[in-house]
């Protein structure tokens, strides 16, 4: 008997490569499970295997609990101290007591041990095995054969006995994959747990793409070339941003290759999907000129505030800026992260008109000037009275038809605006001012408080209204602070029960 458990541990241990302790440890709890599954009554059993002659014995355990302990459930498995001191005299509170019993044949179970409870501890310690070798292998490409297929996905052969799993979210879509198709994928994740496959790849992140470029350009793997981003559309369009510190280097001919063999290589790879080279920059108005390729940018207005920028391109390339689906205007913003608003010139025109003639209307009302000298004022990109107040003289004194004397008094009348809006505000806080309730949360500040009385946010009611999103546009609050001082005005509501997780979460 002890021979034929050498037998097996030594034959599964060589096939699969396995240390022969897990499977040892695999018998044992299968010869765990038959000799519990011999008795009508619920126990504790424990098998221990000889590691040179194989030779094992049973034994049935309790759990030894203190004779005061409160906390023992079942006699069948656990026995206070007065109890199991008859089984072993030395028994401590916290230990296992243990008695020989009778056990069972291995040669009689050895069928059924194999198909379940050795085959069971082998693949979990397989993939424990691969888990371990990929672990730091994260965001790298592995290539592989696909080995078969369900409806989840693909089950990929990456060698050296591992397996990883491409599931069918992560395949570029219209991708006829077959088995023995060899295929390469980033290694987006893994699953620890051992439950279900244990390497998880995709074909559609960004970061595949960058990949296959490191791959297929030496100057980036040189540290020559930089790869400074990439956004797609999985399978039809791609861009991808360049750049090359050495003036020497054309960062996207590289990348191109010669005839275009290098970006055709990595087209292929991803099922024939069209790749936009572009040249990053540091300026962000002239890298999103670049990412609207192939569409060229007529005019472009930058608005840092709101992150976004209108783009204005000729009337008749408006449809290939925007692209099929609004996928060229997407990618590009997804490249260079600004939001993007696509304007044919008419459209920037007229939206430049209307913005000339808001801003005009405003010097004219707030600094009493006549509407040519707000006209050119808006016209120069002023659009606030602070800009007319405090931006240097010279800068004013460029505007045709400005001369020293009107630059002073356009200046002073400026100042005496801002003057008046400070004291205005000043006094609307003293009788509007921050209450009591919403300067007394932990949370709030002082200064916070009335910063939000400023913006018409007085009281812990009103606050508690407010979302994030309204409280970030105030200079002294960012998103973290904005949910935490939420989160404390809406107290009182959580307590009574007007307002849900579920409604916060909203």
């Amino acid at each position: 008997m002890g021979l034929e458990i050498i037998r097996v541990v030594d034959a599964v241990s060589e096939t699969k490569d396995m240390d022969r302790e897990i499977i040892f440890e695999a018998i044992e709890n299968a010869l765990e499970s038959a000799t519990k599954k011999k008795y009508d009554y619920n126990l504790d059993v424990k098998v221990k295997i000889d590691r040179l002659s194989g030779d094992y014995n049973t034994y049935r355990r309790w759990m030894v609990f203190a004779d005061e302990s409160r906390d023992l459930e079942d006699p069948d498995i656990e026995l206070r101290m007065i109890d199991a001191i008859d089984v072993n005299k030395d028994a401590q509170p916290g230990e296992y007591v243990e008695e020989e019993i009778d056990s069972v044949d291995f040669d009689r179970i050895g069928a059924q041990i194999a198909k379940q409870v050795i085959v069971q501890k082998v693949r979990e310690a397989e993939k424990q095995k691969t888990i371990e070798q990929y672990k730091d292998k994260v965001g790298e490409v592995i290539s592989g054969v696909v080995k078969r297929m369900d409806r989840n996905g693909f089950y990929v052969d990456i060698g050296n006995n591992a397996e990883a799993f491409l599931p069918r979210k992560e395949m570029i879509p219209k991708e006829a994959l077959r088995p023995q198709d060899r295929i390469k994928s980033i290694l987006k994740s893994i699953n620890d747990d051992l439950k279900g496959p244990p390497l998880l790849l995709s074909r559609v992140m960004p970061e595949f793409l960058i990949e296959l470029f490191k791959v297929e350009v030496p100057e980036i793997s040189q540290n020559l070339i930089t790869i400074e981003g990439a956004s797609r559309d999985p399978g039809l369009r791609a861009k991808i941003a360049v750049h090359s510190e050495d003036k020497k280097i054309d960062a996207v001919g590289a990348c191109v290759g010669m005839r275009g063999s290098r970006v055709q290589s990595v087209s292929n790879e991803l099922n024939g999907e069209r790749i936009d080279i572009i040249l990053w920059s540091n300026n962000n108005a002239q890298f999103v000129v670049n990412s609207m390729s192939p569409a060229n940018v007529v005019s472009i207005i930058v608005d840092e505030e709101k992150n976004s920028m209108d783009i204005a391109v000729e009337e008749a390339k408006l449809s290939q800026a925007i692209g099929r689906g609004g996928q060229n205007i997407r990618l590009a913003s997804e490249l260079t992260g600004w939001k993007l608003n696509v304007l044919s010139e008419t459209e920037a025109l007229e939206k430049d008109d209307e913005e000339i003639k808001y801003n005009a209307q405003i010097f004219v009302e707030k600094l009493s000037v006549g509407e040519d000298v707000a006209t050119l004022l808006a016209q120069e990109g002023f659009s606030t009275i602070d800009q007319g107040a405090y931006v240097p003289i010279n800068e004013l004194e460029k505007i045709d038809g400005f001369d020293e004397a009107l630059v002073n008094e356009l200046r002073e009348r400026a100042q005496d605006q801002l003057l008046v809006e400070a004291i205005t505000t000043e006094e609307n806080l003293e009788e509007n001012g921050p209450s009591k309730n919403l300067i007394e949360l932990e949370s709030v500040t002082e200064s916070i408080a009335y910063a939000l009385a400023r913006n018409g946010i007085n009281d812990k009611d009103t606050l508690a209204e407010q979302s994030i999103d309204d409280l970030i546009v105030i200079d002294e609050i960012d998103e973290i602070l904005a949910g935490e001082i939420i989160l404390e005005a809406r107290k009182e509501w959580f307590e009574k029960g007007e307002i849900t997780t579920n409604q916060q979460e909203d």
